[in-house]
């Protein structure tokens, strides 16, 4: 007996025929043949099942319910005359002795069908998010998530790690996003934060002794959607290890997801360990992003020497970068829309030339190429019929440029993109500052928890020297796979003198410290262990192993690209009341007079 039922609708075969069965299920589809003649399928979570209604007691039971009824049908398992190999239970039906309904569906029309959801409009399905995930491929990779989320959990323990729960209300701390605030009722005017992530607490917990920790951490930020990241709350996989250092986390993580990647991907083939290590300043060089897929074969060249002096503007005084391929064939209008895409993607022009059966540059920006077809020869390595993409500007500029021409050539000319595998990589020796975008001074360029390279010593021969602490590497590292970053970590600053020094390079002195992050401070002044960690996102995880394009098809009920649950209606207002118990009054937009 399974709860209401003998048998799920997933379950019976031949050999059952003969037997009295219960199944409870969704009425999916009725297709009448004659007075009292009907196919029904019947759904539960485990699959279908044929019901044969032969009379008209049964059709009289039947024919008034709508589609998504559930009911109860108790009957005879016979051999199907017209099998069905497309499902497991293609060889039986079930004949009903009895049907009970167990839950009306009381309209006639659903907004969408149910096994084509995925089609439907996406806002459309979250708002009706139950039945999105009747759909058998909606609902399986909810599973698969149940099911890594449970491998996850399985190997991280299997490895020693501890798995502890951190607060969910705690205070606002500068994490590179907004936070969600929450206020505080007996605290009138003051707020907790959702935390960003359980950084500083894990952080906590190497000082207090604990020397494995690993949480499925729920880490929360109001920052806009994205294709590969979901606004509002995400999960992580958020592990720390104290006395540790980068190669141990990597090497934990490599244990922990290749046989993830080998027992639940989409691809067959996956990066052996250990994985290979870019350094940051590498992988913009050779591929314009520090993402990069490495199932693109293609690499960028620069070529700025080779093309000062050649009369075209744009190269002049700028970094020049460049993506090659031999054997090109496409045509002139496959050209223009890959410039055309790549200055939509990259906000900035490229450029191009070919090389024709005599060797000779021709297209595009050739004529200006004269001078320096040599040099250009021997740097790219061209032939007769290859292709050349370029992007000029700023260095920054022009490598992120040159990513998206790599990317978009790579994926778009045959033979250049070997899709069907995970390659993973490590992104290591992160820059510990850069010049703000907006404020134009020196700013942590990630993780400001992080140990740089050199420690103390390093921030002492930076100081007053930007140009020495643009040159500071970070012992951070980011776990890349198929073009997403999929986890990232660091060796973490554990000393409270090198933190302090590490802040003031950016204009913050050690009170500002105690302020920000009073308990960690604290904490390293008892003796703290040098510790590091990292965080694979475990959304984004799913998202690759079930090869979905977007993240929100791997999330039970995720919020739409607006940050709204349309299913429940968040955000919503609230009553005056609820308010006031909080101490909050709401600020009136002010209307702009009219004219």
């Amino acid at each position: 007996m399974f709860q209401s039922r003998t048998h799920n609708c997933g379950e019976l075969r031949l050999g059952d025929a003969g037997k009295s069965v219960t199944l409870v299920g969704w009425m999916e589809n009725v297709r009448e043949v004659g007075t009292n003649f009907a196919f029904v399928v019947l759904r539960d979570f485990y699959g279908i099942t044929q019901v044969v209604i032969e009379t008209e007691e049964m059709m009289k039971l039947v024919k008034p319910l709508n589609k998504e009824s559930t009911i109860s049908v108790t009957g005879i398992v016979r051999e199907r005359e017209s099998k069905n190999p497309k499902i497991p239970t293609g060889d039986v039906e079930v004949v009903p002795q009895k049907i009970d309904v167990l839950g009306k569906c009381r309209y006639n029309s659903l907004p969408f069908e149910i096994n084509k959801s995925k089609e439907a409009d996406e806002n459309q399905r979250l708002r009706y998010r139950y039945l999105d995930l009747r759909n058998p491929e909606v609902k399986k990779n909810i599973v698969l998530r149940c099911n890594v989320v449970a491998e996850l959990r399985r190997l991280m323990t299997e490895k020693g790690f501890l798995e502890i729960s951190t607060p969910i209300l705690t205070s606002s701390s500068p994490e590179g996003a907004r936070d969600y605030l929450v206020p505080a009722r007996n605290h009138p005017g003051k707020f907790y934060a959702l935390p960003q992530a359980p950084q500083q607490f894990k952080q906590l917990l190497m000082t207090s002794g604990f020397d494995r920790y690993f949480q499925i951490a729920p880490c929360f930020r109001d920052e806009d959607a994205r294709a590969d990241r979901t606004p509002g709350e995400f999960y992580q996989l958020d592990m720390e290890m104290a006395f540790a250092s980068q190669d141990d986390v990597l090497s934990v993580l490599e244990d922990v997801l290749v046989p993830v990647f080998e027992k639940y991907g989409k691809y067959s083939r996956v990066s052996a360990a250990p994985f290979c290590h870019i350094a940051y300043n590498d992988a913009m060089e050779r591929y314009g992003t520090d993402k990069p897929d490495l199932r693109i074969d293609l690499e960028i060249s620069d070529i700025t020497e080779e093309v000062q002096g050649c009369g075209f503007g744009p190269f002049e005084g700028n970094t020049v970068k460049a993506v090659a391929v031999d054997d090109f064939s496409q045509a002139r209008k496959w050209i223009d829309k890959l410039l055309a895409d790549v200055e939509v993607i990259a906000g900035n022009k490229s450029c191009w030339f070919r090389v024709d059966e005599n060797g000779e540059f021709t297209g595009g920006i050739s004529k200006f190429l004269g001078s320096c077809k040599a040099s250009l020869t021997e740097k790219l390595s061209l032939k007769p019929g290859s292709f050349v993409c370029m992007a000029a500007g700023k260095k920054s500029a022009a490598q992120k440029t040159a990513g998206v021409i790599r990317r978009l050539m790579g994926t778009r000319i045959p033979g250049h993109f070997d899709e069907e595998q995970y390659a993973l990589c490590w992104i290591v020796d992160f820059p510990m500052y850069e010049i703000g975008e907006e404020s134009g001074k020196l700013e942590f360029c990630h993780n400001p928890f992080s140990m740089p390279q050199g420690g103390m010593k390093a921030l002492e021969d930076a100081e007053n020297d930007i140009e020495k602490a643009l040159a500071i590497n970070a012992n951070q590292y980011d776990l890349v796979c198929n073009g997403y970053e999929s986890a990232s970590g660091a060796v973490r600053n554990h000393d409270p003198e090198i933190m302090v020094k590490a802040f003031e390079l950016v204009g913050l002195g050690e009170d500002d410290v105690k302020a920000k992050f009073p308990a960690m401070y604290n904490a390293f002044c008892y003796g703290a262990p040098p510790h590091a960690g990292a965080a694979p996102g475990v959304d984004r995880l799913i998202m690759l192993l079930s090869g979905e394009e977007s993240i929100r098809e791997v999330i039970t009920f995720p919020m739409n690209k607006n940050a709204q649950d349309l299913m429940m209606g968040a955000p919503s207002a609230v009553e005056q009341k609820q308010l006031d118990d909080v101490h909050i009054s709401i600020a009136e937009e002010k209307q702009e007079e009219k004219n």
